[in-house]
């Protein structure tokens, strides 16, 4: 990341809403290439990436002061993990909507009265949660994202190329430069600090 970046980010934590824009559209690419590796096939064919990364992008703006993250490395974690969890969400809707064929059906009514193949997809935003849900999860993000900034920074990087980008021992041992077993023992301090770190943010 260039350092236009790290000054957009901290213009961003301090109310500048034109600097989060830019700072959200350096990440857009990134942040494509992680859904369409992401997405679902079933997912998929109920909503496209593009609208979901407009999704993800659209509550990143809304959430982004209650999770100030410190660094870049901080910022692209709070972000590849809300669309991580907004994809997961949006695959366990169009489950239950198989599940539900009478609901299913209301929605196909409500689709087709709209005259929008889009209705069906903003109808489920609604349905997928509640506000005081909603609350909840933005309020354990904020931990999360909290807990991971007070990481080292090669700890925030295995666990972003481990449990975000999902790749193997040996792809983070290469892209790492470390042995596999190094970067096994790296991910296990990571994350068992990580939990630490969690649990005392809850205490407080």
């Amino acid at each position: 990341m260039s350092d236009s970046t790290s000054v957009w980010l901290r213009r961003a934590r301090n109310g500048d809403a034109t600097a989060l824009g830019r700072l959200l559209e350096r990440h857009i690419a990134r942040l494509e290439a992680f859904v369409a590796r992401k997405i679902s096939p079933g997912l998929r064919r109920q909503e496209s990436s593009q609208d979901l990364v407009q999704s993800i992008l659209r509550e990143a703006l809304r959430d982004f002061p209650r999770a100030t993250p410190e660094d870049v490395g901080a910022f692209r974690a709070w972000l590849y993990v809300a669309a991580d969890r907004k994809l997961k969400g949006r695959g366990r809707f169009w489950r239950r909507e198989r599940r539900d064929p009478a609901r299913e059906m209301r929605l196909d009514g409500a689709a087709d009265s709209a005259h929008s193949s889009r209705a069906r997809p903003q109808l489920a935003a609604g349905a997928d949660a509640t506000p005081s849900r909603d609350a909840s999860a933005r309020e354990e993000l904020g931990r999360l994202v909290r807990a991971f900034a007070s990481l080292p920074p090669d700890w925030r990087e295995v666990i972003l190329l481990a449990r975000v980008e999902h790749l193997s021992h040996a792809q983070i041992a290469a892209k790492l430069g470390r042995t596999e077993l190094a970067t096994r023992s790296l991910l296990s301090r990571a994350l068992a600090r990580l939990a630490t770190e969690l649990e005392a943010d809850r205490g407080r």
